[in-house]
């Protein structure tokens, strides 16, 4: 009995852990996607939704300047996680404030 209770409690803590292991390339597909899913309901605005783009971007562009030296050290990968946080709470942040395009507009944009 005590085995399998300790069993259940090593994968009730392992779970969570292997959940929010994303990587780099995992948060960037799910921001992106956060931010077209907000486009498509209508809780980003086509100036929002630039704005929103125009952060992933910079967040690419680090990367890649990072990458240059052919790996990323564990404070780059750091960094990197950092500016993905504060991009996951803009896109949060725009996605629930009160700016709504009307419904009877047509999407506009990308």
């Amino acid at each position: 009995m005590i085995r399998i209770t300790s069993i259940a409690l090593a994968a009730l803590i392992a779970v969570p852990a292997i959940a929010s292991a994303h990587t780099i390339e995992d948060r960037k597909a799910i921001q992106a996607y956060k931010i077209e899913q907000g486009r498509k309901d209508g809780s980003i605005t086509w100036r929002e939704g630039i704005k929103l783009r125009g952060e992933q971007r910079k967040i690419e562009r680090t990367e890649t300047q990072m990458k240059d030296k052919g790996y990323l050290s564990k404070r780059d990968r750091r960094e990197l996680s950092q500016m993905q946080n504060k991009a996951a709470k803009h896109i949060y942040a725009e996605k629930h404030d009160r700016w709504h395009r009307a419904w009877f507009l047509p999407r506009v944009g990308r």
